[in-house]
């Protein structure tokens, strides 16, 4: 299930919001986001939108202003100018629509992870009195959130370890339970802040792998004729992760030419990279080696200071999907 490359610089068109075809199911649309914290400029004219069963990956440098675009989709801290619209609606406040899982996962160290899954559904369906004095009256519903949650645990690779309590479970483990919290609100777009930078390689992988478990669940449910459940966006400073897990790279920088825009002085970062990655089914087997040209590319484009370039010259996601380049959800 592999892409066959990449299209050179030039080809395909711009990826920005306007060139998404007529038609596509469209979760996450970004459009003329900029942001500023005084005299600070952080973000300049980001521009994306991402399609229902996507995963994409968001790369770029230290600075770049990853944290302050996931607030802005979020919505805790929206954009000065520009606008964030979650499956048509503007973004003006957090809502259940949005989920995000950070690197250092928060569970409930006294809840198993069959608990820690169902508390957010119990939480969001019930009111205080409900869930104390009239407890009794509500078993069926909580056998209801019990068993959703059970079968999410089945779907992160976490069937037999419902049981246990975060201190018995690993750091992959407590990830993927945390995950599953996240999922079990059905938000319409899940943001995953560096999830995996605190795990050693092989539960990074085996997180990696549950990723693409996802993505491979969405790609069922087109096949049926049905919406993909998942879409994700996540954040990831490692470039093979990015490529391997993603349908999309997209980076975010200040380094462009911003001088031939008539700006005196750096606007800040914006999107200077969206293309098309890869889709490996699970367990498919992969050589980093073959990421080495698009991995060159990104590095030389959004992450290093010189050469800069223009910041649309290497945007033309949306072009290769009209182009029939994408496989995956968004493929032919």
């Amino acid at each position: 299930m592999q892409v066959a490359g990449v299209l050179q610089a030039g080809q395909g068109g711009q990826g920005a919001v306007g060139d998404v075809p007529q038609g596509t199911d469209v979760v996450l649309r970004v459009d003329g986001v900029s942001q500023s914290f005084g005299s600070k400029r952080v973000l300049h004219d980001v521009n994306f939108a991402i399609a229902r069963g996507q995963i994409a990956a968001l790369v770029g440098p230290s600075g770049s202003g990853k944290s302050t675009l996931l607030r802005a989709i979020l919505g805790t801290h929206p954009a000065m100018t520009g606008s964030v619209e979650m499956d048509g609606k503007r973004v003006v406040a957090p809502s259940q629509d949005c989920g995000i899982v950070y690197q250092r996962y928060t569970l409930f160290p006294f809840l198993t992870a069959l608990e820690n899954v169902a508390m957010g559904p119990w939480l969001h369906s019930t009111n205080l009195l409900e869930r104390t004095v009239l407890r009794p009256f509500f078993g069926n519903a909580r056998k209801r959130i019990l068993e959703e949650a059970r079968a999410l645990l089945g779907q992160v690779g976490l069937a037999k370890a419902a049981d246990q309590y975060p201190s018995e479970m690993s750091g992959g483990m407590c990830q993927r339970v945390a995950i599953a919290q996240a999922l079990i609100m059905k938000p319409k777009l899940l943001l995953l802040d560096e999830p995996f930078g605190a795990l050693d390689e092989a539960m990074r992988e085996e997180l990696q792998e549950m990723v693409l478990e996802l993505y491979a669940q969405n790609l069922a449910a087109k096949g049926r004729g049905e919406r993909a459940p998942y879409t994700i966006m996540i954040v990831t400073h490692e470039l093979n992760e990015a490529i391997y897990v993603s349908d999309r790279v997209l980076g975010l920088s200040q380094y462009w030419r911003w001088e031939e825009e008539s700006h005196a002085a750096p606007p800040g970062a914006t999107i200077v990279y969206d293309n098309i990655a890869p889709v490996f089914a699970p367990g498919e087997a992969f050589d980093p080696m073959q990421f080495r040209a698009q991995r060159a590319t990104i590095r030389r484009v959004v992450m290093e200071s010189e050469p800069r370039f223009p910041r649309h010259e290497h945007v033309r996601f949306w072009g290769q999907v009209r182009a029939g380049e994408a496989q995956g959800v968004l493929g032919r």
